[in-house]
C-alpha cells in the first residue's frame, strides 16, 4: 500500500480496507487523506487488479474517516462490492454502462460520501457526471446532484459509496430512460431524486425497471455493442453484472441465459470464463441501428418545451 499522506488518513480503516481488498482479489494501488464536500476528512483507495494496472483500469473508494468498516453488518456487503469491482476491472472500460433507452454513459468525478443538502431540503446528496461515451469524444454530459431523503437513507446500510454506488448509477440510468435528465455541453447540476418508488420494502430490493426475456436480451446486445465492439475493441466484457441485473430488476443467471442466447445467434462469443462475453463481427454489422437507437435516446432527453424556446415558439 502506498501511502501519500498519513496526517489525517484514518489508519484502522485503510488496513481493513487492504485486508478485505486481498479477499476480492484487488491490490490496493495506492491511500490518501481527503475530504468530503464538506470538507469533513475521508480516506481515499485506488485499487487494481494487479500492481501494475493502468489508469484507466481501476477503482476509487472513497469512505469517510468516521465509517467503521468491520461492524459485522457492513463488512459482507464492502467485500461483496469489491469482489463484483474485481470482475468489472476486467472490462476494456470498467466505468462505463449503457441505459435500456440505448445510451453508452461514463460515470465519473462522483464526491463520496453522501453530505447533507446545503439547500435546507431534509436530504443527503451526492454529485457527479455523466458522460455520452459514444467512442466519438463527445461534449455532451449531466452533471448530477443525485438525492436521498433522511427517511429514505434508514434503508441504505451506510451513506458511503459501496452501499450506494449501484442504486444511484441505475437512478441515473433510469432518469435517462425517463427524458427527465438532459446530455449538454455545459450547465447546471441536474436533480436525480432517489425515493421510495425506487424501493420495494415488501421484497426488500431496489427495482427501477421491469424487462422481459426480449428486452434483456436486447439490453445484453447493446451492451456488448457499445461496451465490447465500440469502446472495447471487442474484447470481452461481464455479462452477469448484478448492477445491471438490478437496474433491469432481473437475475444474473437470467443475463447469462440471455447471453447464452445471443452466442447462439452469433452476435456475440462468450469467453473460456462463460461469464465474459465479446462481440461478433455480425453484431458490429448493427452499428446503423444502434447509432439510430442512439439518436432517438438523445431526442427523448431533450425538453420539447426547450427546443420551443430556442426557436422563439413560446407565449412566455
Amino acid at each position: 500500500m502506498t501511502e501519500s499522506s498519513t496526517a489525517s488518513m484514518n489508519l484502522p480503516l485503510a488496513s481493513a480496507i487492504e485486508s478485505a481488498a486481498k479477499t476480492a482479489g484487488l491490490v490496493v494501488l495506492s491511500t490518501r487523506a481527503g475530504a468530503d464536500f464538506h470538507g469533513a476528512p475521508t480516506t481515499c483507495f485506488i485499487f487494481g487488479l494487479r500492481a501494475d494496472t493502468a489508469g484507466d483500469r481501476t477503482l476509487q473508494l472513497e469512505l469517510s474517516n468516521t465509517f467503521d468498516v468491520t461492524q459485522t453488518a457492513l463488512l459482507p456487503e464492502l467485500t461483496s462490492y469489491l469482489r463484483e469491482s474485481a470482475l468489472r476491472l476486467r472490462n476494456p472500460r470498467p466505468d462505463c454502462y449503457v441505459t435500456l433507452a440505448g445510451l453508452p454513459i461514463r460515470f465519473a468525478d462522483f464526491r463520496w460520501p453522501f453530505h447533507r443538502s446545503t439547500s435546507g431540503s431534509d436530504t443527503y446528496v451526492v454529485h457527479g457526471v455523466a458522460y455520452l461515451e459514444d467512442g466519438t469524444a463527445s461534449p455532451l454530459h449531466a452533471k448530477i446532484a443525485a438525492s436521498m431523503t433522511v427517511t429514505f437513507a434508514d434503508i441504505v446500510a451506510a451513506p458511503e459509496q459501496p452501499y450506494a454506488e449501484t442504486f444511484i448509477y441505475n437512478a441515473v440510468r433510469k432518469t435517462l430512460d425517463q427524458g427527465q435528465m438532459e446530455l449538454i455541453k455545459s450547465g447546471n447540476r441536474q436533480p436525480v431524486p432517489v425515493t421510495t418508488r425506487y424501493y420495494s420494502r415488501w421484497q426488500k430490493k431496489f427495482v427501477f425497471s421491469d424487462t422481459d426475456d426480449e428486452a434483456r436480451t436486447d439490453f445484453l446486445a447493446l451492451k456488448l455493442y457499445w461496451l465490447s465492439g465500440v469502446l472495447g475493441a471487442s474484447q470481452p466484457v461481464w455479462i452477469a453484472d448484478p448492477r445491471d441485473a438490478q437496474y433491469l430488476n432481473t437475475t444474473a443467471d437470467q443475463l447469462q441465459h440471455a447471453a447464452t442466447l445471443l452466442a447462439g445467434e452469433g452476435f456475440i462469443k462468450l469467453g473460456a470464463n462463460p461469464q465474459f462475453a465479446a462481440a461478433t463481427p455480425l453484431l458490429l454489422q448493427r452499428a446503423e441501428h444502434y447509432h439510430t437507437v442512439l439518436a432517438d435516446a438523445l431526442a427523448i432527453t431533450k425538453p420539447a418545451f426547450n427546443e420551443e424556446m430556442r426557436h422563439g415558439h413560446t407565449n412566455m
